[in-house]
Parts: structure tokens; sequence; C-alpha cells
């Protein structure tokens, strides 16, 4: 192994951060306030063997740095810090321990699971107060030197307005993994991902945006490994400017860039699920792999009373403490490192309330919400944060600054607890569906702060919340313990698969409910990839382990059932996009339209006349209308600059058993005719330019002043302008 002395070493610079390779030589910077000494490491070309060890002579602002003019990009590295071992002053410092670079912007290798990744002895009766003296260099995976060089088309793709934004939550990994049409070793990568019969499948659905479970370099769990399982959905990250190894095919960062070129030309976002709260070293009983080791007492949230334990607001043992400048800078770097290098175009936030926390509460002033509202790059990105984490306190939906967009959980549950029937629904439900107005509707924020959904990667498939009563997680090993309990599904009469011809029309019936009420709320709808297609997990509702065929895309030919059900969301998606009513950029008031006698939005009863106070407090009803009006479009778009309105609908929800007569009142002042443009009883959905025409086998013109709906069903009249 050679040494500092046979090796060309420059002071370099503090910044920026990481391992920059210049086109000469490379600077590397590493932040760490304790530490007494660091060492950079550098290894061949296998990964295998450790060349050189560095003293890295240059210590300037708490950072330490170097730079060497005869290193290249490719090259693999990593660092050993230097420091005291003290754990109950904070202080975990191990140099017999060759950690990762958190700028790195790509690994090499994977981790191999040793104890030597401990910095105490496993086992010892002292547990972390012990020290480990083994090198666990051969069991790491090593940073590497990149060139960024990338030539990006003219790229004058300016994303989609929020109120015109249809998300899809798909893994990177599992969406192409059975794809047929997809070469075998592109699959489960980015460039199976930008294959054109998996962008073709995407911009024909009609969404606007994918949203990617995370795509940081996350640690596969030990525990898991041990049992032959795997961490599938990536939450256990350990590199903030890497992406996972196996996402890339050919091992290279522009396959990803490739990707996003790719879904910009296809008109289709790029947004990542980011996990910032905590990281993959686990709690006091943790290994040493990267931050734990650089400088425990920074970049940790630490128990005040004794610093040997973590605040843990994640209940995964740790969270990073973004008080602290330099591990703020490190998050924000990271999210524009994104945005400018990668050209992605927003962000959800994993359990965002950890990120928010200032003197262990949620702060909507915290240093890192301020810090992305001040900046000029990430303040104009789509941002979702999940507004939850595990601590006290810790339920913030609704308490996000403007700016924001929120995962809207009590929608998902209002919508599901409706249409099993459950009592007491309606009045929530009609505010969930009007854009959540008691929960946004403040500091200027508008209905697109609502991310409304029926399921996530994290629960039940909507195929599953229809098809059983309780979950049914065996294959996790974990004795049922996981995931959640309160799924508000039902089974339809039969636990599970079946045969049963009527279960399972009234199976697919439930789903074009939710399909219909999600895609036809004011917000913004997110679909997770498969339930378009009746994707089961087998009632699997926590599958984070499952790197299998229980979670990947089920591509393969589809029955009937399937087909009517993937046509009926691609025409939702293209009726919601048509028709400015269903996607309004303002809250309804409920209140007359300026310069005219007309309502916004109208809830009504069966017999046609607007609901009463009393009316909402009907606990046993499970029935919902109302009607919106096409001047609450907001268009103002003809050429004598006079509002252009939209067409009227009215919304008919029937989660009951019987089906009701509904009298219809003809907006007279437009001189409408009425359609029925959505029925999910027989899965109608046509669009205006297909109801007028006289020759259209779907046209579903009413010709009287009445409806009936199904039981168990909902239905849209629309009625368009002569």
């Amino acid at each position: 192994m050679n040494t500092t002395s046979s090796i060309r070493v420059w002071p370099g610079t503090p910044y920026p951060l990481g391992a920059t390779w210049d086109g000469s030589g490379t600077n590397f910077a590493l932040f760490s306030a304790h530490a007494e000494r660091v060492e950079l490491c550098l290894f061949s070309d296998d990964g295998k063997r450790e060349t050189a060890r560095i003293t890295m002579p240059e210590f300037t602002h708490e950072i330490w740095h170097c730079y060497l003019p005869d290193v290249r990009a490719g090259q693999l590295y990593g660092y050993r810090v230097y420091g005291p071992y003290e754990p109950r002053h904070g202080h975990r410092f191990n140099h017999h321990k060759l950690l990762m670079d958190p700028y790195a912007k790509a690994y090499a290798g994977q981790l191999r699971w040793h104890d030597s990744h401990f910095g105490y002895v496993v086992g010892h009766q002292k547990e972390d107060l012990s020290f480990d003296t083994r090198d666990n260099a051969r069991y790491m995976p090593k940073c590497q030197v990149i060139d960024p060089a990338f030539t990006w088309r003219d790229d004058h793709f300016n994303g989609t307005p929020w109120d015109q934004s249809v998300i899809y939550e798909l893994h990177p990994r599992g969406f192409t993994m059975q794809h047929p049409q997809i070469p075998p070793e592109l699959r489960g990568s980015f460039a199976g991902l930008s294959h054109p019969a998996a962008v073709e499948y995407i911009k024909r659905l009609g969404v606007t945006a994918i949203e990617l479970l995370p795509v940081h370099s996350f640690v596969k769990d030990r525990h898991l490994i041990d049992r032959g399982l795997t961490n599938y959905w990536g939450y256990n990250s350990i590199g903030f400017f890497a992406i996972q190894s196996e996402y890339l095919s050919r091992g290279n960062i522009a396959e990803f860039k490739t990707f996003v070129q790719v879904l910009h030309d296809a008109g289709i976002e790029v947004i990542l699920d980011v996990v910032f709260n905590h990281t993959a070293e686990g709690n006091h009983l943790g290994p040493t792999l990267c931050f734990r080791g650089i400088d425990n007492k920074s970049y940790y949230y630490l128990m005040q009373d004794d610093q040997r334990y973590y605040n843990d607001f994640t209940g995964t043992g740790n969270a990073l403490e973004l008080r602290h400048s330099m591990v703020l800078r490190m998050v924000t770097d990271s999210l524009r490192y994104w945005v400018q290098e990668m050209k992605v175009d927003g962000f959800r936030f994993d359990l965002a309330t950890t990120l928010a926390r200032e003197h262990g509460h949620f702060d909507p002033d915290s240093g890192f919400l301020d810090a992305i509202a001040q900046d000029p790059i990430l303040s104009e990105t789509k941002l979702i944060a999940e507004p939850w984490d595990t601590g006290m306190g810790g339920y913030q939906l609704g308490n996000f600054p403007p700016g924001w967009a929120e995962w809207n959980d009590t929608y998902r549950d209002t919508a599901r607890r409706f249409w099993k029937g459950d009592a007491g629904q309606v009045p929530i439900l009609a505010s969930r569906m009007a854009g959540s107005s008691d929960l946004f509707d403040k500091r200027g924020r508008r209905p697109w702060a609502s991310i409304n959904f029926i399921t996530a990667h994290d629960g039940f498939t909507m195929y599953d919340a229809v098809s059983y009563n309780d979950k049914h997680n065996k294959d996790n090993q974990e004795g049922g313990r996981d995931g959640h309990d309160g799924n508000h599904s039902w089974n339809h009469g039969h636990e599970g698969h079946t045969a049963d011809p009527e279960i399972l029309q009234r199976r697919y019936i439930q789903m074009r409910n939710f399909f219909a009420t999600l895609l036809l709320s004011q917000g913004v709808p997110m679909i997770t990839a498969g339930d378009e297609i009746a994707r089961t997990q087998h009632g699997n509702n926590n599958a984070y382990c499952q790197d299998n065929e229980i979670s990947w895309f089920p591509w393969g030919e589809l029955n009937d059932q399937q087909n009517s059900l993937l046509e009926f969301v691609r025409h939702l998606i293209d009726l919601r996009r048509e028709h400015i009513v269903l996607r309004r950029s303002r809250f309804f008031k409920g209140a007359e339209i300026p310069g005219t006698e007309i309502k916004d939005i109208t809830w009504l009863r069966p017999e046609g006349d607007e609901m009463t106070e009393g009316d909402w407090h009907q606990q046993e009803d499970r029935f919902l209308r109302c009607r919106i009006s096409g001047e609450a479009g907001e268009r103002f778009l003809t050429i004598r600059g006079e509002p252009e309105p939209d067409d009227s609908f009215e919304l008919f929800l029937n989660a009951s058993g019987d089906a009701i007569d509904c009298s219809l009142t003809y907006p007279t002042e437009t001189g409408a005719t009425a359609c029925i443009v959505v029925s999910t009883a027989d899965g109608c959905c046509t669009l205006a330019e297909e109801d007028d025409a006289a020759s259209s086998s779907n046209e579903r013109r009413i010709a009287g002043d009445s409806l009936t709906v199904p039981a168990g069903s909902m239905m849209v009249v629309r009625y368009s302008r002569i």
C-alpha cells in the first residue's frame, strides 16, 4: 500500500463537499467537526485492495480536504476517521471502520453483512460501550469518483401545473421486472423504465408525473437478509447523492439522466420519494457505515440527558439532526443536485414532520422548511410532505407552509369507509372531494395542497382493499405483527381469491367507485401502479421486503374485467383533463359566483333540492350528490375577454344497499342537455366529444328529468351547453 510520500497531495479546497473531478484531478472534502484526523483510502478497480492511505492535510471551517492531481474519474475510495470513542458523550469514532462518503455520487459493490461493521464488539456484555478493532473494508461498498458529463437535449419541458397533475406512484425496479417486451438485462433498471414499452404505457394511461419509491443508495437490513428477504421499498438510505446501484444496468449515472430525458420528452414529470428523516445506521446498537463514524454528534439528533442514545421520531432508531447547519446543508445540497444535475421535477418527503422538528416539536417555521422556502431552485419544484412521523405530536396534516402539498390520508380513509357503507361519512367525504378546505384553505394555499389517494405502496392494493377484510402477511415472517390493522377494507363476502362471478363483479364496481371518486375530486390524485389493472399482493399490506411477484407489476395478458378497468381509468383521467371544473385551482365557497346567480357547488338531496344543515347530520345516510357549476371553471380565454364557462356536472354517490331515484333539475340558464358520462355499475365512462356524436355507442343521453342510481355505485351527469 502506498503512503502519502509516493502520491502527489495538494491542499485543495473545502468546497464543494465530496469527491469532485475537474478534468485534471480530484478534490476531496469531508465535513467532521469533532474528528482528530481523517484518512482518505484509495482502492483498486475491483475494490478488493487498498492501494493508498492519505492523511487529509487541511482542515478549514470544520471540513477536511485535499486535492489529488493524479486521481481520475472511476477511482474507488473511502474514509477512516480518528477521534474519541465516547458513546455517552455522543462520539463514536472508530478508525478501524472504512466509511462511506455522504456526498459520494456513486458506490461500487454491495454491503456484505459482517460483525466488523459495528463499532463495538457484537455480543459483548457492555454492548456499544465496548470497542471493536476489526477492519471492515473487505465487506464495504466503495465510493466512486464520477464524471458527471452528459449531453442534455435542449430541454424546454416546463412541467405540469399542480392543478393539472395526476401522479402515478411506482417502484423503479418492480415496474419492469416482468415486462415481456423489455430485454431481461434491462428489467428492474432505469434503462428498463426508459424502454418505449414502459414509457408508452405510462403516457397512454394519461398521468402527468411518476413518483418513484426511493432511488437513493440504501442498505438491505441484516435481519431481512438472514431470513432470505430484502429491503425492497428502499426506505433505509445511506447515501443521498448516489443511485441504488442495482437500478443502473450499466453502472453509470448517465442511465438515470437518459431516463429523465425520455420521460420529459413524453411530457411526464419525475418525482423522487426521499428519506432524510433517518439513516440506515439505526439506533445505538446499529452499524458504523457512514455518518456515525464521521461525526455522530453532529449528524444525529441525540438525547440530551445521555448522548449514547438517539431521539427516534421515525421508528427506525435514529433521526438526522437538521438543526445542525452542515446537516441541513447536506440535505439541501442533495435536493439541488437532483434538480440541477439530474433534472428531476420534485420530491415526496418521507415522514416529513421529523425534518421540521425544532427542540423535539414540529415547527412550520423550522430551519428546514425556511431553507426550502427561500431557495430559488427548490421552492419552485413540486414539494410533497408525508405530514406525520411516529413521535409525539407527529401528525401534522394541513400544517405545512405554503408551497407544499401533503399526502391526505383522511381522504383515503373516508373514501374507503364511505364505499364500505360505514355510517357518518357523508359530510366528511363531501369536504374531501371538494379539496379538503377545512385542512388546507389558509395562508393562500390551494386545493392542490391535498394529494388524494385511495392506496399507496404502504397498505393494500386497490384490488386487495375490496377482496380482504384482514391482512395476510405470512410471507414477511413477522408473525402477522407488521402492517396496519385498520384498513377499512371489505372482501364482499369472501376472503381473498374467488371465481364467483357475482363477487368479482361487485369488487370491480367498487374499484370503479374508488377511481371515479379519486379522479373527480378536487386536489391532486395519486394512483398506485397496478391498481388500474387490479394488481394483487394476495392480502399482504406491508410488502416492503418482497422483491418478487408479490410486489412486481403483473405484465401479461389481461382478462376482460382488467381491460375494462384500465380503459375506465384512462377515460376518467381524460375527462378530468378536459374539464377544468373537475380540477379547480381555487376552493369552492358554496356561494354565488360574482356576476351570476349561480353557486359554484351545490349539495343536493335525491329529490333535487339543496341540503339543509339537518341533512348533514343524518348518520345513516350513505348517499352524496353535488352539482358543480360550469361557471366555476375559472376559464377566461375567449376572444372578447369574457369568461368561457365549462360544462356543469352532477356527481351521485350511492353507497347504500338500495337503488335511489333522483330528480334532475336542469341548469336552465345554460340551455343544457344531460348525459351520463360515468356509471360505475356498468363501467361506462365517456368523453365530451364521444357524447356529442349521435352515432356513439357509448352515448347515454338522458331524455327525462329523473335518474336511478344503482345500489353501491356512482354516476356522473354532464350538462353540456347548446
